[in-house]
């Protein structure tokens, strides 16, 4: 039966393969443009948020400086959350600097030993979400919604809530377990040391980031062929390739909506779109950590958030 079904897997994706390369093929201008698209979202966006923080994380945690970094907000966070301050280090990062960054530091505390099993799946389960700087100054005016607390509660505040609920509800015996190991930390390199390090290995990391942003961004071609095969109004076909963008790549799939359907994109930012998933696992593939948790996890969250938003419309919280 096993063999049975990876007969059929191996069909299955090369049909895939296939198809897609004749739409390349018979579409070209279509597929560049798409292509070049997704190369400009990852050089003007992505690189100047996240290459800078990723190169000071990677500094941070080889120098061991986790500690002294959260030790203003530990005495917040530790008692609310009850966990080391390199699980602290690796929450605060997540929630400021945004996705992977979330993914990507907590790989790193995992790998250098600086945090159990159960607390990197803990983290990777609500800390790996849009970042804020990029949802105040993208997400929100595109989708020209005015106020701001509520859907920073949407984006934030649901995460941080599920964490806690996490933390203590399905977690708790695994950290309790965990939380007398002591993890020897490696001695610090030289200051020049870790920077080429951190470099190198950010490098590596953003570059991969591009060919999946290149990569999801050429698949907005099926939904718009489709559009254009059912010859839909501008509008519809707009939301249409717009919405399934959004289930692809996030940032393109936004710049195709805009304000034409702001609560659907609210919604599906949580889970952020295959090519968040599959950046996430480019982030954790090197670990024993698991993707399919984290896709239920952020399955779960896009439905607290959708309740969420249900909930506030109907109690005429928002427009």
């Amino acid at each position: 039966m096993k063999k049975k079904f990876s007969f059929y897997k191996i069909y299955f994706y090369t049909f895939l393969a296939l198809t897609l390369t004749v739409i390349i093929l018979a579409f070209p201008a279509q597929c560049l443009s798409l292509a070049l698209n997704g190369l400009n979202l990852w050089f003007e966006r992505m690189i100047p948020t996240l290459f800078p923080f990723m190169v000071l994380s990677g500094i941070i945690i080889r120098m061991n400086l986790t500690d002294s970094f959260v030790k203003i907000l530990n005495p917040i966070l530790g008692r609310l959350f009850h966990l080391r301050r390199a699980c602290i280090y690796g929450m605060v990062i997540g929630f400021l600097c945004g996705f992977p960054m979330g993914a990507h530091v907590t790989a790193q505390l995992y790998e250098k030993k600086q945090i159990s099993k159960a607390e990197a799946s803990l983290l990777l389960a609500f800390c790996n979400n849009i970042g804020p700087v990029y949802f105040l100054s993208f997400v929100l005016p595109t989708l020209s919604l005015k106020q701001v607390f509520p859907f920073l509660f949407g984006m934030y505040g649901l995460p941080l809530f599920y964490g806690l609920f996490l933390r203590y509800m399905v977690y708790q015996n695994n950290i309790k377990e965990s939380s007398g190991l002591c993890f020897p930390k490696e001695p610090a390199p030289a200051l020049l040391t870790a920077l080429d390090e951190s470099v190198f290995h950010s490098l590596f990391s953003i570059a991969k980031l591009g060919g999946y942003m290149v990569f999801f961004n050429l698949l907005f071609v099926v939904p718009g062929l489709i559009a254009n095969f059912l010859h839909l109004p501008e509008n519809l076909s707009r939301l249409l390739t717009g919405s399934v963008g959004c289930l692809l790549e996030i940032t393109g799939g936004i710049g195709i909506v805009q304000d034409s359907a702001p609560y659907l994109v609210l919604c599906i930012l949580p889970f952020g779109g295959l090519s968040c998933i599959a950046q996430t696992y480019s982030m954790i593939k090197n670990t024993d950590l698991s993707i399919t948790e984290y896709v239920m996890h952020k399955m779960i969250l896009t439905a607290i958030t959708v309740f969420y938003y249900l909930l506030t419309v109907k109690l005429s919280f928002l427009p």
